[in-house]
């Protein structure tokens, strides 16, 4: 009788969540473990769809590093980087669109579909979901088809979330010349979240979120507000691959994004235990 007791105040905890967040939109930045960890794959699946049940509107971004990284290897393509970003030529870049759009994205709809969903996959070219222009770097290195979105024509995922789907989006663009662009996944899912003016954007990471000492999990920063945020950059506490998630989460704060979140996916049933309950976890971003 106890253990239905706890389970019984746990949902009334949800309670008030449920119903502060029914019928919006809520933009999850898929990656890390949650990614590759089959248990917590599992779980995290479950709560997205969880989330469509009780009436929000999950919209997935993945990215797809690692399984990019074996693609190339079987291809015996050598893959490059310069200041943290995968030069891609022609070669690399067939490479990257064969395995974000078709194996990694249809992997994540079957996961959602397994756990009770309806999952639709999608990329940035879907639609003209993304338009992306090429990053030009001042130290004149050519990136190949790096890109950076400069439009986001957000309405065939307004159709898919309205016909009582979970859409998942790999960070493909194209351009007006019909370029295929490939684009951090971070900055997509915070180009993505302004322009659904979501509720909220939630990064899935591998870190208990914003660390002052990156190698101290006590440290974590619960609450960043945006005004410290070059402070902090300037003093390395931001660094790596915590910049875009931190930019994404800013830009989507510009345009009228109500909370951002950079969580542990690592963490069982993260996104319920961030969206659901009253402790939440990992780095709020706020103004």
């Amino acid at each position: 009788m106890e253990e239905s007791i706890q389970k019984a105040a746990i949902l009334i905890e949800a309670l008030p969540y449920i119903r502060r967040f029914e019928g919006k939109t809520v933009v999850i930045k898929y990656g890390g473990s949650a990614m590759t960890d089959p248990g917590i794959r599992k779980m995290t699946a479950e709560d997205i769809v969880l989330m469509k049940y009780v009436g929000m509107s999950p919209v997935v971004v993945h990215g797809g590093g690692p399984a990019i990284n074996d693609m190339l290897q079987r291809l015996n393509i050598s893959s490059q980087f310069h200041q943290g970003l995968r030069i891609t030529d022609d070669q690399t870049i067939a490479a990257v669109e064969m395995v974000l759009s078709g194996a990694v994205n249809k992997d994540i709809v079957n996961l959602l579909n397994l756990a009770g969903g309806n999952a639709v996959g999608l990329c940035g070219k879907d639609g003209n979901l993304f338009h992306a222009r090429r990053i030009d770097l001042n130290d004149g290195i050519d990136l190949g088809h790096v890109g950076e979105i400069t439009d986001v024509h957000e309405e065939i995922v307004d159709v898919v979330c309205e016909a009582g789907m979970i859409p998942v989006i790999a960070p493909l663009a194209t351009d007006r010349e019909g370029n295929t662009w490939n684009v951090n996944a971070d900055s997509a899912a915070g180009e993505l979240a302004a322009a659904l003016q979501a509720e909220k954007l939630v990064f899935l990471t591998d870190t208990p979120g914003v660390l002052q000492d990156k190698d101290d999990p006590e440290t974590l920063i619960h609450e960043l507000h945006y005004s410290e945020v070059q402070r902090l950059t300037e003093e390395g506490v931001i660094a790596g691959g915590m910049i875009p998630k931190i930019n994404a989460c800013l830009k989507a704060l510009d345009y009228g994004v109500q909370r951002t979140h950079i969580i542990d996916g690592r963490v069982a049933h993260a996104l319920l235990l961030e969206i659901f309950t009253d402790t939440g976890l990992g780095t709020l971003v706020s103004h």
